[in-house]
């Protein structure tokens, strides 16, 4: 049974979902909304529950919201702790780093200088420093046990976004962060990803631009 993933052409709150095939290792096909008679009629085929995107179907499922569809592959795919307490911790982590990544999400809506002036007076001071700590009490490579969770996949989403749009030297200060970022970037299917079609280029007026035609 195939797997298919339904966003526009970008990263936006599809991309760590990418993130988490990627690493799981799950080939899928993905449709780009390019038109509003495509969006109208997706709407329109009873797949989205909240007429909301991404889509991903999945084991005969058709799942929407991206906390749900996180989660159904952290299960899946092992990456959710071997314990209600590691979970619970894998959960705290994974929901820091989407609190942290929402200013980068909500450069699409408004304005970029805005949102980056708050991710790197804001986001970064208030969140590095908890990662650190925690890096500094780990044993293994991973934020939670010994194995990869979606807590390390939503930080690297964050961490990947301050490079970009920031620039390494902020990640420096962090000694144990920059370490297991490194580390993470290297792992041989996250790797691969970066070099392939599913990783999506950073937003262009023109894809805000189509983004806008088609959903609203």
């Amino acid at each position: 049974m195939s797997t298919k993933l339904t966003y526009a052409n970008g990263r936006g709150k599809a991309e760590i979902i990418r993130i988490i095939l990627a690493e799981a290792g799950l080939e899928y096909t993905e449709e780009y909304l390019t038109s509003k008679e495509q969006w109208e009629d997706l709407k329109k085929s009873g797949k989205l529950l909240y007429n909301q995107v991404p889509l991903l179907e999945i084991d005969g499922l058709e799942l929407v919201q991206t906390g749900a569809i996180v989660r159904y592959l952290a299960r899946k795919y092992n990456m959710y702790g071997s314990n209600d307490q590691e979970a619970v911790k894998v959960d705290m982590y994974y929901e820091g780093s989407r609190d942290f990544y929402a200013v980068f999400l909500a450069m699409v809506f408004t304005d970029e200088n805005e949102c980056l002036k708050k991710a790197k007076e804001v986001m970064v001071p208030k969140y590095f420093p908890v990662y650190e700590k925690i890096l500094k009490s780990c044993t293994t490579t991973y934020l939670v046990g010994d194995s990869i969770s979606i807590a390390d996949l939503g930080l690297l989403e964050c961490l990947l976004a301050v490079e970009e749009f920031l620039g390494m030297e902020l990640i420096d200060s962090y000694p144990k962060l920059k370490e297991y970022y490194l580390k993470l970037k290297a792992l041989d299917r996250i790797s691969t990803f970066f070099k392939g079609p599913h990783r999506k280029k950073r937003n262009t007026e023109e894809y805000v631009a189509e983004v806008r035609k088609v959903l609203f």
